[in-house]
């Protein structure tokens, strides 16, 4: 590669390319690799020092068991069976109430967002409901379902919703004017301009709305686990701390991260696959 000069009236500026310019590959590889090496090296290091931290003395570890004791509880209660029912139970209350309050979230948004008649009718109650904390309404949902898994599915969807929701319209509404003017040039009734404008420029907003709906999830039905449940994560949670079963307290939070991340990470990979034109997390190199 060439120098690149810049001649002034005084001096002549030479400038040489750098090594990522020169193997722009191998600059990628470089970077990929310090990448993953921050992201896994940092919770490594967090739990090398909970692991010395335990052992020394320097926390009771009565109180905060060290990560070698919470993986023997984990592989105790995978190995009885007890953890993975409540895992299964907890999962797929995230699931069907995500499904339902992300798709409700989504139609509603986009409803308000392209018809300002609707927005203006429904925006002042919705954003009223928004504010109400969601555990508060669980009682109003278990008068209404009755025990059993409808009030918590409906916790989860009712707190999806509003996430979903917000940022949907919002993105219809942030669509620029020139997307619609020049849709508008070409004919595009208002079919048209929902399918191939509003719902494309809207969408990659929308999956980072979902995103953020997957992870709040797990922390509303661990919640409503905690206050009426009798299985589930935050059962698991909720009832090992109070028999003072610590290191099975800390096996239910890991389980929840861990299914929080996946699912969120669930969501991103379709966001990605459906938006393709949008950009992505990663996607700049020089950051």
């Amino acid at each position: 590669m060439a120098y690149i000069s810049e001649v002034s009236t005084d001096r002549v500026l030479e400038r040489v390319p750098g090594r990522a310019e020169i193997n722009s590959a191998g600059a990628i590889r470089r970077r990929r690799g310090i990448d993953a090496t921050l992201a896994i090296g940092f919770p490594v290091l967090l739990l090398a020092l909970w692991q010395l931290a335990s052992t020394v003395g320097w926390i009771d570890s009565r109180l905060y068991p060290s990560p070698t004791d919470i993986i023997r509880d984990g592989w105790e209660l995978v190995r009885n069976g007890t953890l993975w029912p409540d895992i299964r139970v907890t999962t797929m209350r995230v699931f069907y109430g995500f499904i339902i309050g992300a798709s409700a979230g989504i139609i509603v948004g986009l409803v308000m967002g392209s018809i300002r008649w609707i927005r203006k009718m429904l925006e002042s109650t919705l954003d009223a409901l928004y504010v109400v904390p969601k555990l508060a309404l669980l009682p109003i949902l278990l008068n209404i379902f009755g025990l059993g898994e409808g009030p918590k599915i409906a916790l989860v969807a009712t707190t999806v919703f509003f996430f979903v929701w917000i940022s949907t319209m919002s993105a219809v509404i942030s669509v620029p004017e020139g997307y619609r003017e020049a849709a508008q040039c070409f004919g595009a009734n208002r079919w048209d301009m929902f399918r191939h404008v509003l719902m494309p420029a809207s969408l990659p907003q929308i999956f980072v709305a979902m995103r953020v709906g997957a992870g709040i999830a797990f922390l509303v039905i661990v919640a409503a686990e905690f206050i009426v449940g009798t299985d589930g994560l935050g059962y698991l949670i909720f009832n090992s701390r109070a028999l003072f079963l610590n290191g099975q307290m800390f096996v239910g939070i890991v389980a929840v991260a861990i299914g929080g991340v996946i699912f969120t990470e669930i969501v991103r990979f379709i966001g990605r696959r459906l938006t393709k034109w949008a950009p992505h997390d990663g996607a700049a190199t020089n950051a």
